[in-house]
């Protein structure tokens, strides 16, 4: 099997292309910056330059290969420019598709993210009560004032609309873990390790490892439905528990202060309001953080998550050597 990796120098692009090798596939790396390896500097893959701008650099990237993984979409963050963001996010999405049907994929597998889920905001005491999100729950365009919400789940809309294409999508949650180079989701092990996490606040997240996700994408491109989307996923836990079990094996106090979510709201619009802050859209959107469902990627992927304690230990581990 021959698999071309969008975005193998990201987090995510780069675990597929590791669980992808160690499947026995040959992997075709897909890059814009030619000196950018990512994690994976070290793993027999084939680099190739490609270009989400550009239809024909994408076409001979996946010329030759049965599978692409799309896990290289933009990550718009301005909400002061949302149709702009919105309108080159789906020309990018479009040229992908575009190209794969140009090279004869076979099977188009694309990331998609939890935030193209339903938007609803929970109570504080609805954290771990609430009816948990699964696959049927759709986000309501313009329900969020996100750049990322907006392209994300206009991305994926344009994914799934495909009738002469294979696609399957996959929705993974807050994915951490080693190879996480920037770092992305896995800043929060590494904040909260170093005591940059006094306080806390009413909310709910699902972490997952990024070796389960990629092991789920590989799999998914095996015995993935055809217009499906699966959510990957791992432990719904409060952000008082998360936090607490990053400082357990950090072996550091947890956080004692805790923020009522009014306030944390009111600091939002606040940091909203300046027009030299831009907050991450995913922080932005505490009260949409729900409880997920990953039970059908289980049941028809063998889906199976790491106990978050490893993947803390191992993130940890892994900034340590990166390093030294």
């Amino acid at each position: 099997m021959k698999a071309c990796v969008l975005g193998a120098t990201g987090f995510i692009g780069g675990q597929i292309a590791l669980a992808a090798l160690a499947e026995g596939w040959q992997v075709r790396a897909a890059r814009r910056n030619p000196s950018n390896f990512g994690a994976i500097a070290s793993a027999p893959v084939q680099w190739v330059m490609a270009d989400l701008r550009d239809e024909d650099s994408l076409t001979e990237a996946m010329r030759g290969c049965e599978i692409v993984f799309h896990a290289a979409a933009g990550y718009p963050e301005n909400f002061r420019r949302i149709p702009r963001e919105v309108a080159q996010a789906t020309q990018e999405m479009q040229n992908a598709l575009n190209a794969a049907r140009r090279a004869r994929i076979n099977r188009f597998v694309y990331t998609s993210s939890l935030t193209t889920l339903e938007p609803r905001k929970l109570l504080a005491d609805e954290a771990l009560t609430a009816r948990p999100l699964d696959e049927t729950s759709h986000y309501t365009p313009g329900a969020a004032k996100s750049a990322y919400y907006e392209a994300k789940w206009a991305m994926e809309t344009l994914a799934l609309a495909q009738k002469d294409l294979d696609v399957v999508v996959t929705v993974p949650t807050a994915v951490m873990g080693p190879g996480d180079v920037k770092p992305t989701t896995s800043q929060v092990i590494r904040d909260c390790a170093r005591g940059l996490y006094p306080v806390y606040f009413d909310a709910v997240l699902n972490p997952v490892d990024g070796r389960d996700v990629a092991r789920a994408h590989i799999i998914a491109a095996q015995k993935g439905r055809a217009g499906e989307r699966y959510i990957l996923g791992g432990q719904n836990m409060t952000m008082l528990e998360m936090l607490t079990e990053i400082c357990r094996v950090a072996q550091r106090p947890p956080p004692k202060i805790k923020l009522s979510r009014g306030l944390v709201s009111r600091l939002m619009r606040v940091m909203d309001a300046a027009p030299f802050i831009t907050l991450t859209d995913h922080i932005r959107m505490f009260e949409f953080w729900s409880p997920l469902s990953d039970a059908k990627a289980r049941r028809e992927l063998g889906h199976t998550s790491r106990p978050f304690a490893e993947t803390v230990k191992d993130y940890l581990d892994y900034e340590l050597r990166i390093k030294n």
